[in-house]
């Protein structure tokens, strides 16, 4: 009897097994390529993700070229830097009568004023005040001092609790660094006070001043040594304040500095609030 392979002359041919899909014997295919083609494959990729590489490491070297290392290449915001406050919050809410509710203010006050150390400052330069401290030829700059005992009782070296345990705390305020800012006029910082009694305050340095030795600042990198000019506030907080929420604003006033932007709450302003109890 003759089967129907032998009526149409047709041969069974076998099914590929699973395993022929990884690799096939019979061609030498691997995951159905052969090692030339997988070769010529991988050959195409090499070059093509190469010529990526070169041309993005290209790209970066030609813009790094056009960068200056000390000093940003846009700097919209240089006339007008910001305002802030040296304190671990900007709620200064503490017991007179507890040390422990303002031992953090006072630590942090102490770690700051570091830098300001005599025995730091004394490295620095003996600046002519009321004069710019110009240094363009300059590649490493100089920086003028600025020692913590120009902060008077305000700079911890007498009152270690920075008139904390008093019930009269010190506020530090400082500018943020903008290199090259040389303001105009004679900056100084004021302060005022929402309070149902006025609240009469006390300005280190005398009334406030900035000098303008301090500028101008010509990045972290060539001034290294420099610190930014501070002025402390004593707060004359009384017992008639005692147990009320006192909110202050202080600004950065006298010269061409903008602190009245609506849309920025610290460009040349900072606002905090006290609350001293007992």
């Amino acid at each position: 009897m003759s089967t129907p392979e032998d009526k149409t002359g047709e041969e069974k041919v076998p099914r590929p097994s699973w395993r022929d899909v990884i690799y096939n014997p019979r061609t030498g295919e691997f995951v159905g390529r052969t090692a030339s083609s997988w070769g010529l494959i991988f050959l195409f990729y090499l070059a093509f993700y190469g010529f990526l590489a070169g041309m993005f490491a290209l790209t970066m070297w030609v813009m790094l070229q056009t960068l200056d290392e000390n000093t940003p290449r846009y700097r919209d915001r240089i006339a007008n830097p910001g305002l802030v406050i040296r304190s671990t919050s900007m709620d200064i809410f503490f017991n007179r009568s507890d040390p422990l509710t303002y031992r953090a203010y006072v630590q942090h006050l102490e770690s700051f004023l570091q830098q300001y150390n005599n025995s730091v400052q004394g490295k620095n330069e003996q600046c002519v005040t009321g004069q710019y401290f110009d240094q363009d030829e300059e590649v490493l700059k100089k920086a003028c001092q600025f020692r913590r005992s120009t902060l008077n009782p305000c700079s911890g070296e007498g009152d270690r609790t920075f008139g904390y345990f008093k019930g009269q705390p010190c506020i530090l305020v400082k500018m943020n660094r903008v290199i090259g800012l040389k303001p105009r006029g004679e900056p100084y910082i004021n302060c005022t006070a929402k309070a149902g009694n006025p609240l009469k305050m006390h300005y280190y340095p005398s009334e406030g001043r900035i000098d303008k030795m301090y500028f101008p600042y010509y990045g972290k990198k060539s001034h290294q040594s420099y610190v930014q000019p501070l002025v402390a506030v004593k707060l004359l907080i009384t017992k008639e304040d005692y147990n009320k929420e006192i909110s202050i604003e202080c600004r950065v006033e006298g010269s061409n500095l903008q602190n009245n932007d609506e849309r920025d709450k610290f460009q040349g302003r900072v606002n905090f609030r006290v609350k001293v109890m007992e």
